[in-house]
């Protein structure tokens, strides 16, 4: 839970230095746009087809999965109506909210992904791809979160210097929090409620 509070601030964080979209929500919102569908039901639906895709690679679904896709969101709102993290007054704050915004996402999937109840959708498939190809976790999340906001900018979702930022600093920053925590997301062993069998 303290991992899932963390991710929801950092998106909070990123979201509000108002710089542009990060990748995800890049993409939810493209998705928006052409579907008319609210964010928070795109949001779970887009979780619940990756579940299915990563359960196919052999990553199970446990319950950190299902509280990550159904709390995530919910907090995100929450604290927009709490108002506790205000926007960033100009461009220069904006980065370091953003910045700090990743590291505070990244420390939040440390220890959601430690606590060894299942990851949420999104990390499942970085981690499900990190494990499925061998490359570098930091390798794999770049290259999720670069596709995403293509496919995002495809769909007409905004996008701008920050949300280039957030799409190159990502996989970096994942990779260097993972790094000095010494946490290898392959190793972990996870309970799960749903497993995969082999």
């Amino acid at each position: 839970m303290v991992g899932i509070v963390l991710y929801a601030i950092g998106l909070v964080l990123m979201i509000n230095a108002d710089i542009g979209l990060a990748p995800w929500e890049a993409f939810h919102i493209g998705l928006c746009q052409q579907t008319g569908l609210s964010f928070g039901v795109v949001s779970v639906t887009v979780g619940f087809i990756i579940m299915a895709f990563t359960y196919q690679l052999k990553e199970s679904i446990g319950i950190g999965t299902i509280l990550s896709n159904f709390l995530v969101g919910p907090l995100v709102d929450i604290l927009f109506v709490l108002d506790w993290i205000p926007k960033a007054p100009n461009f220069v704050v904006g980065i370091f909210m953003a910045v700090f915004g990743m590291f505070i996402v990244a420390l939040g999937t440390y220890f959601y992904i430690g606590s060894a109840f299942g990851t949420g959708p999104r990390d499942g498939l970085m981690v499900a791809l990190t494990r499925e190809y061998k490359k570098p976790v930091g390798l794999m999340r770049g290259s999720i979160e670069l596709t995403v906001l293509v496919l995002g900018w495809i769909l007409g979702a905004n996008v701008g210097i920050g949300t280039l930022i957030i799409g190159f600093g990502f996989g970096p920053i994942v990779q260097t929090v993972f790094t000095l925590l010494k946490f290898d997301v392959k190793v972990i062993n996870h309970s799960y409620i749903m497993q995969k069998a082999s």
